[in-house]
């Protein structure tokens, strides 16, 4: 298909204009990039270079790859990127008004509050009550040779994120309840018919908005009484020095938000975790090895920085298959991308999940090499790995992500080997958040009959 531009830059500038193959209206690539993301943006570089676009969902959308592109978006210093509008076009029906969709001041002042919840001690206290929770989950699973590693770690991390940041008694129904609005709120943000429709993704995630939004509000006032050392609580007794507080509006699309983030990017880390190490079994005993080491069944706060292993694999996990695939933001005003005009209005995109494979900045991209971060090859560029983003908008619960990541690895391999045939290749699925299609199925033993 012949290249068309986005916008002829302005009279007399010096800017070149976005090429691109926009496909049809509307629909454009949207299909490609879901169905075979890495295929469709190395054909896209190689053909227009680091700055394009197309229809995506919808929208006419400029895409950049690579880490300096990446960065011009992310780091955002003349604050020409907004994230909300951006986001809110996919997510902002389930979503709105979660910190990622918040921008400038107002995000600047949220992210203020919200950082009370995630200090040191906070953190501290997150994973002590974490901690029985994973050892009664992985003690429920059923070793065999079909253990679905996605569903059932899927399940631990809600179970987690209902016990650490609820801090609210549910049983097994209700649990599955809001983990079932939560899966549908999350994939309506890639529906193709974006109205309601009843039975299609959209109209569910309304739905789901809707059950999660009581949700939250039938707890909220026993939390602002009661407090607690869970989440939930600390959103509703959060304050800055200078007294700003949460309104009750405001703990409810927050938990709404980071319940989410939390939960579905841990289960897409340890499962991506999970696969590499059954692949590479000297790799899973490496990191037993590690965890025997310590002499601990419980992972301690102050143990987190002991497992190296256990970070570079986590690492490599997060290059390989970045949880979040694509950061969406929204120019405010008309602007520049390594030299390229960019009208004001528009959407770029930063494809975490594909920038992260790039053969111009990652040697041998594809091969599962845990070691490249001890050799600091992510280092070739400050936004060359990029899974929690950058600038104002980095991931606030980064540091919660890993200590959750590393406790649930450690326990997982004092009680379990795992393993996948020699030809076993995943099927990825990319048309949402990124998963197994099969929920990956592998051959679990308890360690002690292995």
């Amino acid at each position: 298909m012949a290249a068309r531009i986005l916008a002829a830059p302005p009279d007399g500038s010096r800017l070149k204009p976005v090429t691109g193959a926009p496909g049809l209206p509307y629909i454009g690539q949207t299909l490609q990039v879901m169905r075979n993301p890495f295929g469709t943006a190395t054909k896209r570089y190689e053909q227009f270079g680091p700055v394009s676009w197309s229809w995506l969902l919808g929208r006419r959308t400029v895409t950049v790859q690579g880490p300096e592109a990446a960065e011009i978006v992310l780091v955002n210093r003349d604050k020409v990127f907004a994230s909300g509008p951006a986001w809110s076009y996919y997510i902002g029906p389930f979503f709105r008004r979660g910190i990622m969709l918040l921008d400038f001041e107002e995000h600047l002042h949220h992210r203020r509050i919200m950082q009370q919840a995630f200090t040191r001690d906070r953190l501290a206290a997150y994973m002590a009550a974490m901690a029985p929770g994973i050892g009664r989950g992985l003690d429920a699973w059923t070793p065999g040779d079909r253990f679905t590693v996605h569903d059932h770690v899927k399940q631990l991390t809600l179970d987690l994120a209902v016990d650490v940041f609820m801090g609210v008694d549910l049983d097994r129904a209700e649990a599955d309840r809001i983990n079932g609005a939560f899966v549908d709120a999350v994939r309506a943000g890639t529906a193709y018919v974006r109205f309601p429709v009843p039975g299609l993704r959209w109209q569910r995630g309304l739905r789901a908005r809707r059950v999660l939004e009581d949700f939250f509000r039938a707890h909220l006032p026993a939390k602002r009484r009661d407090g607690g050392d869970d989440l939930f609580a600390a959103l509703c007794q959060a304050e800055t020095d200078d007294g700003h507080r949460f309104t009750d509006d405001d703990v409810v699309n927050h938990m709404i938000f980071v319940l989410m983030a939390a939960h579905d990017t841990t289960t897409i880390t340890l499962t991506t975790m999970a696969y590499y190490l059954a692949k590479h079994p000297e790799w899973q005993e490496r990191l037993r090895d590690e965890s025997l080491a310590l002499g601990k069944p419980v992972l301690a706060f102050e143990d987190l920085d002991a497992l190296t292993g256990v970070d570079l694999v986590m690492k490599e996990a997060l290059r390989l298959v970045a949880p979040v695939p694509a950061l969406p933001r929204r120019a405010v005003r008309d602007t520049e991308i390594l030299g390229h005009h960019i009208p004001a209005g528009t959407t770029v995109v930063v494809p975490l999940l594909t920038n992260h494979r790039m053969p111009e900045w990652w040697p041998d991209p594809e091969r599962f090499d845990p070691e490249r971060f001890a050799r600091r090859e992510d280092k070739v560029h400050r936004y060359a790995w990029e899974p929690f983003g950058g600038g104002a908008h980095k991931c606030i619960g980064l540091h919660f992500a890993g200590m959750q990541v590393k406790s649930i690895m450690h326990q997982w391999l004092l009680r379990y080997r795992w393993s996948v045939p020699g030809r076993y290749t995943w099927p990825l699925d990319t048309t949402s958040l990124p998963s197994p299609k099969d929920g990956l199925p592998v051959r679990l033993d308890p360690l002690e009959a292995s």
